[in-house]
């Protein structure tokens, strides 16, 4: 027993993996025990078990002969254990109780010498409840019994009946313990209403074990099965047939073992309809006429047999819905797989048992929440063609009504119907977008219920949600497709259409256009010919727009479908796809996988349907000479379809704008909305860029004058630009990818055009034009006689008084038009006080009403300016796009460097969102280009690289001066690629003497460190400007940071070249005459701060490292360094008292001062040729002891002055 106590305690564990592994343990120990056991005598087994039958069931007060009985037959850890595993299912302890009745349910499968009737006894006996126990103790009593019993039932102990106990012919379960057991169970399920579901479970688990029991092996089970179903469902009768039933009380728990009995045994179907009438008819529990008694028991709890009365009991509410419904389900929608069939009619069960109940107006919000559920077991049971059935009208506004209100009780769990998450709950996984994924072809079933009639055309919308729009996403292009022939057969009212009904079938028309926009414009619906390309012939998302269905579109109609179809062609120009061959794989933008523009396939279905006149007609026709034209342009747009592979993309994207001028023009609303200047310049730069072949004739309209003519691409970018300015999305969409395709062949001239347009202008003179250019010309000869009379006076105060003159007379002006368009005559001067007299109340409402009107058109004079100023910026954003496009498709290019100053210049606007755009565009794209332009104008450059410095040196930001030198090192960069230097040089050496020497130079060291590191080279060129900064930094700080330059420069000089080396050792000399100088003149003034020594010092370190690191590739190196100058100058920082700490930096330059000094007889020995190992090693150790001789004697010689003067100070060593 000592080794099976300690596996006890890892059955209460928290952790399910320790639970059954303590389990595994503690079984097969116990098996190798009773294995083992030596059984008692045959005298007492025999008396011990007769003992047992005879009173075990009848009586429970003698424990001791049953305690005896299980000990004579069991092994003394056995049964111990199961005395223990019984005990501790009332063990409030973390997961006592699971993990008791695991290992108990898999002891007495296994053990053979324990009866029903023994388990059972012990049981009752050690979870019997008093009266003296508190609540805690009492519900762990009964949670004790309701385990113990659930493990009889699933250890097979309850039916079992070979092989008899030992030494006995009795079996180890009798009807009577079989009977016992389950008369237990009902009276836990009666004693405490929440132990009911959990207890008629485990009597259905009973029931299941008895079916599946054979006569054979069971033989009095048609006797068990009968007193359950006379105990459950009240056939006690007093007399031969005659007696009346008992009015037993139906609850969801005997619902459930109703269906469960009418599963198991059908042949009983006779018996059903006694037992259960007259509360279920027909003797089947699915039949159509239960369902609303169904729906009483599940709405109430309890109805009576006879009057159908509700018994509350009080019985509490949960979240979980009872097992019942499980059952129902399995039933009525078996799953796949399960071989069975489907019983009942769900249809009209879900709509009165769920949908009327669950669903009514008057249910809790708890009823709803059981009926959510429901509605989630039920959903991935249902077919296709069966939905319908689940998306009931309650249901549907329930479930809207809750889903669009956040403050709604149920709103989180509608929100999991749709959903996919399935972190947050379990149930979540049932969800109709998850269900969707599994099966796409259920998407369409979906959208028709959610749309429908139950449900809402604005689904989305007026939930807040995107259901349809993600369900539309996981369809295939099949269903698309399907869903597009679905909204296409409700367009049509048909002939016989009410005129009532015409504003309906309009607005289901208006609906059904924004669904094909929204098929087009969501993104993660895979685009697919066969349903977005326009076939007027089989119908489609879109041409289907242009017919004339009965009652006939109206104009407001007909204005929604050509603002979507732009709307559409916004979103296909943009759209990628891959054309795949035998031979490659090609990428195309704006076009289909035939390579032909989307807006080509708009136009050819235009002029389809213009040639089918017998049906359709344009709704604005087309004059001869527009016709004339729209047919030149369309020859032009053919030839260049055949332009060959080297100027394919430019052709690609003339052809986009010249197709999409001649989309405008077809259209427009009226003659004059047609832009024919567009067309005729789209017609002829892409004759002049596209020169057509001699066998074709030229389409272009020959130009007699000698008038010099803009390029070709000028002109084009010129209407991209204007593209721009008009702000709808098919316009910038339009713009942008022509001018991807056009980037190519770009000049000089059309990028100054590009640049021109971020140049700053005040949003109110745009206003103000046409106003202006009247005002100029209404007083043109009053504004010449005042400049006439005002000619000798000063020119500041005429100007002045002229800006007074106009401005007053403007106003004037304005004042009298206003009076004109109110109907009111224009106020005069009423200085006087008699005039102001005579005026009546008429006249002093019309000076009211004058002066509302004027206060109103400065109101909006307000308005229009600041959307002209927002306009305004969303124009330069786009014109921004545009060079963003330019530099991603041509990195390259040198016109890259024109866009570096137009851009620094908008990054110090005031509008915020011009000023990150434009600084994004610097740094992340411009900035960051791997390719060099191969050819620049050094002088234009050269500018540009000096207006990028001075901005520099001015600038009063430190993100300004970051983006101004990741700018200034791109231009450096192009310079340094045409080996132009001296320039780059130049630039940064003027800057760094203004940071140097220039108090007021908002530059910093971070400007020119970010050049060193980039381009050493090139600033080693700098070291003579680098080394005299110090000397002439204007504080300390900036000379704090000139020695941190130097440093970095030192960094990076054994990256020079060999024949270089000579200067760097030039330079390193130069250096420590420098710094000892420096250090010097500090200890003499003593007006530095210990700070200022050691960026000295720490200088001195670095030269003389890189000094030791470079002496191996260079003689010139050898003796530059002088140990008697430091050494000396180690002293008097020592003899300085706030210099003092520095000297162990001091000593370390002179550790490599005598290292590089000694180097000087090595190199001697190299060049002599001299290879024997000890003398080289001989001359060095001498010439170290020398160098520390000399040093000893120096420090003496300086103890001694120091002691002669006086001072007392110590010399630390």
């Amino acid at each position: 027993m000592s080794t099976t106590l300690p596996l006890f305690w890892d059955l209460s564990s928290a952790d399910k993996k320790q639970r059954l592994g303590a389990s595994v343990k503690l079984i097969s120990t116990l098996e190798n025990f009773q294995a083992s056991f030596e059984h008692k005598s045959p005298e007492e087994d025999a008396s011990s078990s007769t003992s047992e039958n005879e009173d075990v069931i009848e009586r429970e007060e003698d424990p001791f002969e049953l305690d005896s009985t299980l000990d004579s037959l069991n092994a003394p850890d056995v049964a111990y254990s199961i005395r223990r595993l019984v005990r501790g299912l009332a063990s409030p302890r973390e997961s006592s109780r699971l993990g008791f009745a695991v290992a108990l349910t898999e002891l007495l499968s296994r053990l053979t010498t324990v009866s029903c009737a023994q388990v059972l006894a012990l049981l009752l006996d050690a979870t019997r409840v008093t009266g003296s126990q508190t609540g805690q103790e009492e519900r762990d009593s009964l949670f004790a019994r309701l385990f113990g019993l659930t493990a009889i039932i699933n250890s097979g102990l309850l039916t079992r009946t070979r092989p008899p106990l030992p030494r006995s012919t009795l079996t180890p379960s009798t009807p009577e313990s079989c009977s016992a057991v389950l008369d237990t169970l009902r009276e836990l399920a009666r004693a405490k209403s929440w132990l009911a579901e959990a207890a008629y479970w485990a009597v259905e688990r009973a029931m299941d074990l008895l079916a599946a029991s054979g006569d054979e092996d069971v033989p009095w089970r048609e006797d068990a099965v009968d007193a359950l179903l006379e105990d459950m469902f009240g056939e006690a009768s007093s007399a031969e047939g005659g007696a009346a039933k008992s009015r037993a009380v139906w609850t969801p728990e005997k619902l459930a073992v109703a269906l469960r009995a009418q599963r198991l045994w059908p042949q009983r179907e006779r018996e059903w309809r006694k037992l259960w009438a007259p509360t279920i008819k027909h003797g089947d529990v699915l039949h159509p006429a239960n369902s609303m008694t169904i729906a009483k028991i599940f709405r109430e709890g309890e109805v009576e047999d006879d009057d159908r009365a509700v018994k509350t009991l009080g019985r509490p509410w949960r979240p979980q819905v009872h097992h019942v419904w499980d059952e129902l389900l399995d039933e009525m929608l078996p799953p796949e797989g399960s071989g069975r069939s489907p019983k009942g009619s769900f249809q009209e069960f879900f709509r009165i048992v769920v949908d009327e109940s669950l669903f009514a107006g008057s249910a809790s919000n708890e009823r709803k929440y059981w009926g959510f559920v429901v509605f989630q077991r039920a959903l991935p049971r249902v077919k296709a063609a069966d939905l319908e059935m689940l998306f009931t009208k309650n249901f549907m506004r329930t479930w809207i009504n809750h889903l669009s209100h956040l403050d709604r009780y149920l709103h989180s769990f509608a929100k999991q119907i749709a959903s996919i998450d399935s972190t947050s709950c379990n149930v979540c996984a049932t969800g109709i977008l998850s269900v969707v994924r599994k099966d796409s072809t259920l998407g369409l079933s979906f959208i028709l219920q959610l749309t429908g009639v139950h449900g809402n055309q604005q689904f989305d919308k007026l939930t807040r949600t995107k259901t349809v729009e993600s369900i539309l996403s996981t369809m295939t292009a099949e269903g698309i497709k399907h869903y597009i022939a679905h909204l296409l057969e409700q367009t049509d009212g048909g002939p016989a259409s009410k005129q009532s009904d015409v504003q309906v079938i309009n607005a289901r028309r208006s609906w059904i256009i924004e669904q094909f926009t929204a098929l087009i414009r969501n993104g993660a619906i895979p685009k697919s010919d066969d349903w977005v390309q326009l076939r007027p012939s089989k119908g489609s998302s879109i041409s289907a727009l242009r017919t004339v269905p009965s009652p006939p579109y109206p104009d407001h109609l007909r204005r929604q479908c050509r603002e979507r179809l732009l709307s559409c062609l916004a979103d296909l120009i943009q759209l990628s796809s891959i054309a795949k061959t035998t031979d490659s794989v090609q990428k195309m933008t704006s076009a289909t996988r035939d390579d032909q523009l989307w807006i080509s396939r708009v136009i050819q279905t235009i002029q389809k349907l213009e040639r089918d006149n017998k049906h359709t007609v344009l709704l604005v026709e087309l004059e001869q000479e527009d016709r004339e034209r729209l047919e030149r342009a369309c020859r032009v747009a053919a030839w260049l379809r055949e332009v060959q592979e080297g100027r394919r993309e430019e052709a690609q994207g003339v052809g986009l704008l010249l197709q999409s001028s001649i989309l405008q023009s077809y259209i427009a609303d009226s003659p004059d909305a047609r832009d024919i200047a567009s067309l005729e310049s789209c017609i002829d730069s892409a004759s002049r860029l596209f020169p057509l072949s001699p066998e074709k004739p030229d389409v272009s309209e020959s130009i007699e004058d000698d008038e010099p003519q803009p390029e070709p691409i000028d002109v084009l970018v010129d209407l991209i630009i204007g593209f721009l300015e008009k702000g709808t999305a098919y316009m910038r969409a339009l713009g942008t990818q022509s001018f991807s395709l056009l980037s190519g062949a770009v000049k000089d001239s059309a990028i100054g055009l590009i640049l021109s347009q971020l140049e700053h202008r005040d949003p109110s003179e745009l206003l103000a034009d046409s106003d202006s250019e009247m005002g100029e010309n209404d007083g043109l000869s009053q504004n010449s006689r005042s400049g006439n009379d005002d000619q000798n006076d000063d020119t500041g105060s005429s100007t002045k008084e002229i800006e007074d003159d106009e401005s007053s007379e403007n106003t004037e002006a304005e004042d009298e038009e206003n009076s004109q368009r109110n109907g009111t005559s224009p106020t005069f001067d009423m200085a006087d006080e008699e005039s102001e007299d005579e005026l009546d109340d008429d006249q002093m409402m019309a000076i009211d009403d004058q002066l509302a009107q004027i206060l109103k058109d400065r109101e909006r004079g307000k308005k229009d300016k600041e959307g002209a100023q927002r306009e305004a910026t969303h124009f330069k954003n786009r014109v921004m796009d545009l060079l963003d496009i330019f530099v991603r498709r041509q990195p390259a290019s040198p016109y890259i460097l024109q866009f570096v100053v137009p851009l620094l210049t908008l990054t110090f606007s005031d509008e915020k969102q011009v000023s990150e755009k434009a600084a994004g565009l610097l740094k992340s794209r411009i900035s960051k280009l791997k390719e060099v332009p191969p050819v620049v104008d050094i002088a234009k450059t050269s500018e540009i690289l000096d207006n990028l410095h001075i901005r520099a040196r001015k600038a009063h930001s430190r993100n300004a001066i970051a983006t101004i030198g990741h700018c200034s090192l791109y231009i450096s960069r192009a310079l340094l690629h045409v080996s132009a230097d001296q320039t780059v040089r130049a630039a940064y050496t003027m800057s760094l003497v203004d940071f140097t020497e220039r108090k007021a130079s908002d530059l910093n060291a971070q400007f020119f460190s970010d050049f060193i590191k980039r381009y050493p080279r090139v600033a080693w060129g700098m070291r003579g400007a680098l080394l005299a900064a110090p000397m002439k930094a204007v504080n300390a700080y900036r000379r704090s940071q000139a020695y941190t330059l130097i440093e970095l420069l030192l960094n990076s000089a054994p990256s020079v070249a060999d024949n270089e080396l000579d200067e760097v050792a030039a330079f390193v000399g130069q250096l420590q005459r420098t710094l000892h100088s420096a250090l010097s003149s500090i200890c003499d003034t003593d007006t530095s701060s210990t700070s200022s020594v050691k960026e000295v010092l720490k200088l001195a370190l670095v030269g003389a490292r890189t000094t030791k690191r470079l002496v191996v590739k260079s003689d010139s190196f050898v003796g530059i360094w002088d140990p008697t100058l430091w050494t000396i100058l180690h002293s008097r920082l020592l003899a300085h008292g706030r210099f003092a700490g520095l000297g162990g930096m001091c000593k370390e330059v002179i550790s490599l001062a005598q290292t590089l000094h000694t180097s000087l007889n090595i190199g001697k020995s190299r060049r002599d040729g001299v290879t024997v190992t000890s003398k080289r090693k001989a001359d060095t150790d001498s010439g170290a002891r020398a160098g520390e001789k000399r040093t000893k004697r120096m420090v003496s010689t300086t103890k001694s002055s120091r002691r002669d003067d006086g001072s007392g100070a110590k010399i630390s060593s």
